[in-house]
């Protein structure tokens, strides 16, 4: 009782020791709201919980959007917006209720009367609240997007003009767009540019994310030296996946946002960021990275960051570090469960491979429950992520029963096949299915990162608590290797293996959730390559 007792409060001191660590404030990352000099300016959409623009029925109620121009008031002095669809068409009203000046956007598409439409209610509400409207963008990234030609583009824009007296008009796409179209140029009363680090071809790390930002807003005043230049969109998401080394996080958002901010006032030149809230339906066209470029929570309505609060990557480190020493706790509660039942003397390594299987557990389980949180979108995603994550837990407790009681991962095929060839226990049977549903998962994202891996994200937690014990238990009370490999598990671990290669080589090696998430299916591989059935003695006849 010695030995298990000593690894346990050693995975326990592992776990807390590593939710504190994960837990510390980042020293160099600051609140980038300031209550004593507001925003120049920050990108609006009113839009809560499911409500989405992409629902041609939503009409948003004007109180909502007074609730949020009432707070934005105190942080910002002016808002961007993007379309009058969706009930948009308050927002001017509102905003010169509490004194915000608006860049009113008429969002423009392939579709040539809702275009008109746009532009129609844009210079009505520009005649309308002509102290307030400051600009108007006429087409956002509708380049980027190939909805509409440069030449069309140009058109549009003069047409806008010749409705508005004294109005500044502009575009607004990403830099590259500016410098491929300059005939746009000489239309527009400025120029407007998107610079996204993140989103570059060339991802830039948030450490440099600020000087990429000047350094191509000078490149593009270089390109058009007599017009003003104003940043329409930059700042950096606070979760989602990585590219390349550019990594989303709380701490690294409020580090950009702060260093674009003083390098804007230190330079003397404008920017809005994006954005002021949260926007969850944008996940659906960009993945979980595209709900999370806000300064203030969807929910909540309130913002990430308090002027004099510490910033940490993971708030809720205190519930996560205790939930994962219950799971540790439980992982060992059972094993010894288990080898209360079967009079059996485990080798010496069962427990040590007990011990860290739940401690990997431990660490792992609160950071897998907040991916969950964060990375499910729709009820499909809830469920995939759900069952990865509830099967990994799931396969951590039964393969610390199987490895102290001396049994072995069964393989698919006894889990399908004839009665007479299945196992006999119900612990090992469950224990089959559990980590059948982690392979099957695991293939899937493996090759969803090999099909359209743009917006995925990296399962890497849930995939590491299963990967661990599977491999343990097979190396601890594997088959003998002189059996027959079962066709499932050769098929899966060679798409695991396949995919492995790919998804490092096209996410590069600065990725380290990509580089995470192929060590976990890479030890998936090796551990399904590991199986093996008996071979079927061959009869003979007379």
């Amino acid at each position: 009782m010695r030995t298990p007792l000593a690894l346990l409060v050693l995975s326990l001191c592992v776990i807390a020791g590593t939710w504190i660590w994960l837990g510390e404030p980042v020293p160099r990352a600051r609140a980038p709201l300031d209550p004593a000099q507001k925003l120049e300016c920050v990108s609006y959409t009113p839009f809560r919980g499911a409500q989405s623009p992409l629902d041609p029925s939503l009409h948003v109620p004007v109180q909502q959007i007074a609730q949020d121009l009432a707070q934005l008031a105190k942080i910002t002095n002016c808002i961007r917006t993007y379309s009058v669809d969706s009930g948009l068409d308050q927002v001017p009203g509102e905003a010169a209720k509490v004194g915000l000046k608006v860049i009113q956007g008429i969002w423009l598409g392939s579709n040539r009367f809702r275009n008109s439409l746009q532009i129609d209610t844009a210079v009505a509400l520009a005649k309308r609240y002509p102290g307030t409207i400051q600009s108007l963008v006429v087409g956002n990234e509708v380049l980027l997007r190939g909805e509409m030609t440069a030449t069309d583009l140009v058109a549009t824009i003069r047409y806008v003009k010749s409705r508005v007296e004294n109005m500044p008009v502009t575009y607004a796409d990403v830099w590259e767009f500016w410098l491929r179209n300059r005939e746009i140029y000489n239309a527009v009363d400025f120029v407007t540019i998107h610079i996204l680090p993140y989103w570059e071809d060339f991802p830039v790390r948030a450490k440099y994310a600020a000087g990429h930002v000047d350094q191509i807003r000078k490149r593009v005043a270089v390109a058009f030296p007599n017009k003003e230049i104003l940043i329409g969109e930059t700042g950096w998401p606070s979760a989602g996946r990585m590219r390349d080394g550019a990594l989303p996080s709380f701490a690294n958002q409020a580090f950009v946002v702060s260093q674009i901010l003083a390098l804007a006032k230190a330079e003397k030149f404008r920017v809005n960021l994006i954005e002021a809230y949260d926007q969850p339906w944008k996940r659906q066209l960009e993945g979980t990275v595209g709900g999370y470029w806000g300064l203030f929570s969807n929910e909540t309505r309130q913002p990430k960051y308090g002027p004099d609060q510490p910033i940490t990557n993971h708030p809720m480190w205190k519930y996560q570090m205790g939930g994962g020493l219950a799971f540790c706790v439980l992982v060992y509660l059972v094993a010894f469960a288990a080898l209360r039942r079967r009079p059996w003397r485990p080798r010496w390594p069962s427990w040590l491979f007990v011990a860290v299987s739940a401690t990997v557990g431990g660490v792992l389980a609160g950071w897998g429950v907040e991916k969950v949180q964060i990375e499910s979108f729709g009820i499909g995603g809830w469920v995939a992520n759900s069952a990865l994550l509830g099967a990994a837990l799931v396969t951590t407790i039964l393969a610390a029963m199987a490895m102290v009681t001396g049994r072995c991962l069964p393989t698919f095929i006894e889990l399908i096949g004839p009665r007479e060839g299945r196992t006999d226990s119900k612990t090992l049977r469950a224990l089959g299915f559990a980590l059948a549903v982690v392979v099957v998962l695991a293939t899937e994202t493996a090759l969803g990162f090999v099909f359209d891996p743009r917006y995925r994200d990296f399962p890497f937690a849930a995939l590491t608590i299963a990967a661990v014990p599977a491999l343990l238990l097979m190396l601890l009370n594997g088959p003998s290797l002189n059996g027959r490999r079962p066709i499932a598990e050769t098929t899966f671990a060679s798409l695991l293996a396949l995919s492995v290669v790919y998804i490092g080589f096209n996410e590069g090696s600065a990725n380290w959730q990509s580089l995470w998430t192929c060590g976990a299916y890479a030890v998936l591989a090796f551990t399904l390559s590991l199986a093996r059935v008996a071979r079927t003695p061959k009869s003979s006849t007379r």
